[in-house]
C-alpha cells in the first residue's frame, strides 16, 4: 500500500497512538530497597531512621516519607529529605519506636514531574 493510499482517519489512529505510547515512557520512580522492608521484624533501639532508594531521581520539594504507629501517630523527629549527592535515595529520622506495628507512606515526585505514592508495614519487637 503507498503511503498516499492510506485514510487521513488510519494516520490520525497512528498519531494518537504514538503519542500516548510516547507519554507512557516517562518515567516513574518506584522504591527498589526499603529499609526496613516491607513485612521486616526488626528489634527495639535498632532503627533510627527509614530510607527507600528509588528507581528514578526525586524531587525533593515534592516527595516525603512518613512513618506512623498503629494509632495513627507520626513517629518522626522532623521532615522527610532526599539525599543532595543522591537524588535517588530518600530518609527520615524516627524518635525512639516501641514494640509495634508501623506503616511508612511515601510520596515519590520524579525528576519529570510524575507523582508516585505508596504504603507498607513493619513490625518492631
Amino acid at each position: 500500500m503507498k503511503p498516499s493510499s492510506i485514510s487521513p482517519l488510519v494516520r490520525v489512529g497512528a498519531a494518537v497512538l504514538v503519542l500516548m505510547s510516547a507519554q507512557w515512557a516517562y518515567a516513574h520512580a518506584h522504591p527498589k530497597q526499603q529499609t526496613p522492608g516491607a513485612g521486616a521484624t526488626v528489634g527495639v533501639g535498632t532503627t533510627q531512621q527509614v530510607s527507600i532508594e528509588f528507581d528514578d531521581a526525586l524531587e525533593g520539594a515534592f516527595s516525603s516519607l512518613k512513618v506512623t504507629d498503629a494509632a495513627g501517630r507520626d513517629v518522626t523527629t522532623g521532615a522527610s529529605s532526599v539525599d543532595a549527592n543522591d537524588k535517588k535515595h530518600m530518609s527520615v529520622a524516627l524518635r525512639a519506636l516501641e514494640p509495634g506495628l508501623y506503616t511508612v507512606s511515601w510520596v515519590a515526585v520524579a525528576a519529570d514531574g510524575h507523582r508516585t505514592q505508596g504504603h507498607y508495614a513493619f513490625t518492631v519487637k
